[in-house]
């Protein structure tokens, strides 16, 4: 198989085309797989460190203001079409698959117009603009979320697949989450919150964690906090204000960032995030009980309607950005960790919208396309 993937922008757009090129590759090994993007975006390092190349274009997200900074952007997507166009007739691919960012506009409507069938997966419940300007000209949109289906109007096939995610669960047993929980200078008696606020943190969600500190709340529950690389430093400076050293609070690990996510969602009893379509997909895949904080001025609000699917079946607990503060947050934490019944019914109610063998399913609507 020969195929091209649009992905642009963040590692929410990028990872999905990744997974989806990698399953190509473990089902027809002698697929030739290119990926498109801009210069701007994580794909410049992501993409050639998974051992893809990667062509560019220019693809701006347009506004509905006129000004000279829309028109120019205008004119650089314009000249974007042409350059996937290019692109798509050298390469030749059976299928272009595009799984976010504003590159998909250009790659998708380059590719219909050369009749080459078309792939869109949305990670969000609420589709971004560019699924909803393609629907029409593109052979299957895959879906991460049920709840995304009636808010796209005029498609020709959509699927229900779920989104591609790297972390799985596992099922430690007690004496392996005892030792991984040492590993990090904390104990098993207590129920374990993980807290992050994405790969660079989230200061609104730091904040509220300072303030539990500060007021001694957390002594019923212990936490995993990874600040964000770029604030640790500053959440250093504010605790020693406090005369408290991040190294040694207890009940607390502190750390600018995880690398190993996926056994710290595994050993967390509760997890505290923002509402990323990636990250709300893992918690449902885990079965663990949330507590999501979306964050605000994004595309359409998407986050919220993410975190939505988790909270209208019973999974999670929405708190709003700007209702945020360390007593709401901690209130919410025990609400749920010191109720035994409450966690268990929420973990069974995020495994509702788990969704088993994606890759696979991807794949298979993939090689439809394709015969």
């Amino acid at each position: 198989m020969r195929a091209i993937i649009a992905a642009a922008g963040t590692a929410g757009h990028i990872n999905p085309g990744l997974a989806i090129a990698n399953e190509i590759k473990k089902k027809e090994k002698d697929s030739k797989i290119i990926f498109i993007g801009t210069t701007r975006g994580l794909e410049n390092d992501l993409v050639p460190r998974a051992g893809y190349k990667l062509k560019t274009i220019d693809a701006y997200g347009l506004s509905k203001k006129i000004s000279i900074d829309n028109l120019k952007k205008m004119y650089k997507t314009l000249k974007g079409f042409g350059e996937a166009k290019k692109i798509i007739k050298e390469f030749k691919p059976d299928v272009v698959i595009g799984t976010g960012g504003y590159i998909c506009g250009a790659t998708i409507m380059a590719a219909h117009k050369l009749g080459i069938p078309t792939l869109l997966h949305e990670s969000n419940a609420f589709p971004g603009k560019a699924v909803k300007m393609l629907a029409k000209s593109t052979d299957t949109i895959l879906v991460s979320f049920e709840d995304a289906i009636s808010r796209i109007k005029n498609a020709k096939n959509i699927v229900y697949t779920g989104t591609p995610v790297k972390i799985k669960k596992q099922n430690y047993t007690i004496e392996q989450k005892k030792n991984k929980l040492e590993e990090i200078k904390l104990k098993i008696d207590k129920p374990s919150v993980l807290i992050f606020g994405g790969s660079q943190g989230a200061k609104k969600i730091n904040d509220s964690i300072i303030e539990i500190i500060q007021n001694g709340l957390n002594k019923k529950y212990q936490v995993i906090w990874a600040t964000g690389p770029k604030q640790y430093d500053i959440i250093k400076e504010e605790l020693e204000k406090i005369k408290k050293n991040i190294n040694m609070i207890d009940g607390m690990k502190i750390m600018p960032y995880i690398y190993n996510m996926e056994e710290m969602m595994n050993v967390a009893d509760l997890i505290v995030a923002r509402a990323g379509a990636m990250t709300v997909t893992e918690i449902a895949n885990l079965g663990k009980p949330s507590i999501l904080i979306p964050l605000p001025n994004v595309s359409h609000n998407h986050q919220l309607y993410n975190a939505k699917v988790l909270e209208k079946i019973g999974a999670a607990t929405i708190i709003l950005n700007d209702d945020l503060t360390g007593q709401k947050l901690n209130s919410a934490i025990e609400n749920i960790v010191l109720d035994k019944g409450k966690m268990a019914d929420m973990e069974k109610n995020a495994l509702k919208v788990s969704v088993s063998d994606v890759e696979e399913k991807i794949y298979n609507e993939i090689k439809r396309l394709v015969r």
